[in-house]
């Protein structure tokens, strides 16, 4: 290849001085992604993304790359922006990483994906958009309040839980304007477990599965992983959310139906490269859908690196089976 056909451009947003951790987790995704690219004889570009779409699609023709990574996980500080940036590629005709632009709009409105779980009989805990009468949820409790659009816990903590009908109306009454809507939905009690999915030669491939542990924590203190136990690393959640890759044999057959819902929801959603499904399993063992995030978090620290890791595969290995599951990708000179 010669160094016009090496160039891949890694997009990622825009990120202010002023951002908070989760938004400045993509600088280790660009740097790991560039070095993994070198690696693999391609010539990274990293180009910022703002709203300023126009900007970035002359710099995009101008660069002339083979191929897009699309890093982007929110614009203008928002992740219900994030579809922006693949809709742009999609215009522009440029091979690119990842979900698109519809896969994107659906799985990262929490709201959306959840009523198409439904529809198509994934299990996915119930759940209530604000409305005057919140007050009147048809569902028990406990509850748990989230925003609607955001990704990487960001307004999730110990108050985003409710003992009461009264409770999660007024959580809700709070924080709808502050991120931009928000939802109502079933806490469910017991395990978390994330199953990452990687693309390969013959479909998308289960990676090892985790459980995310929940470590002495005190019996009133919710197993959730929220904000701090993401991004703050001093609290005592980052350092008791503990993600683990070891089994019982008893939990085989569980492990199994969470590796086929994942594999139905690629396939609903129509996702590309790599995946993550988050779930809850409750005390009676039945697995329930939290969300699907398209395009997770690749930092070399990050849960869906971990996992394949487990499976074998380098940080190159995985950048290599993403670019190859890029739709027309192999075909462009």
């Amino acid at each position: 290849m010669d160094g016009v056909k090496r160039k891949i451009i890694i997009l990622h947003a825009d990120i202010p001085n002023d951002a908070t951790e989760d938004e400045k987790d993509v600088y280790q995704q660009v740097a790991a992604v560039s070095d993994a690219l070198i690696e693999l004889g391609y010539k990274p570009v990293t180009l910022p993304v703002s709203l300023d779409l126009e900007k970035a699609r002359q710099e995009i023709i101008k660069i002339n790359p083979r191929g897009i990574f699309n890093l982007v996980e929110s614009l203008a500080g928002t992740g219900r922006l994030i579809h922006l940036a693949p809709a742009l590629l999609e215009f522009l005709d440029v091979p690119f990483s990842g979900a698109g632009s519809e896969a994107m709009v659906v799985t990262t409105n929490k709201v959306l994906s959840k009523e198409r779980l439904k529809t198509e009989g994934i299990p996915t805990p119930e759940w209530m958009i604000q409305s005057a009468n919140t007050s009147d949820i048809p569902f028990d409790p406990p509850y748990i309040i989230k925003p609607v659009n955001e990704d990487a816990s960001v307004g999730l903590d110990e108050s985003s839980i409710a003992a009461t009908r009264g409770q999660a109306a007024e959580n809700l009454h709070m924080n709808d304007d502050k991120y931009g809507g928000c939802f109502v939905e079933k806490y469910i009690p017991g395990r978390e477990f994330n199953i990452s999915l990687l693309a390969g030669s013959n479909g998308p491939e289960v990676l090892p599965p985790a459980e995310i542990k929940f470590v002495d924590f005190p019996k009133d203190k919710p197993h959730i992983v929220g904000y701090r136990a993401k991004w703050e690393t001093e609290s005592f959640e980052y350092r008791n959310t503990v993600r683990s890759f070891e089994f019982a044999n008893e939990d085989k057959s569980l492990l199994n139906e969470l590796s086929r819902l994942s594999l139905e929801c690629w396939r609903l959603f129509r996702l590309n490269g790599y995946t993550r499904v988050d779930f809850r399993v409750d005390e009676e063992g039945h697995p329930f859908v939290l969300e699907i995030n398209a395009n997770p978090c690749i930092s070399p620290d990050s849960g869906f690196i971990a996992a394949a890791e487990q499976a074998g595969l380098s940080y190159p290995d995985v950048i290599h089976r993403i670019l190859m599951d890029i739709p027309g990708f192999n075909l462009k000179e």
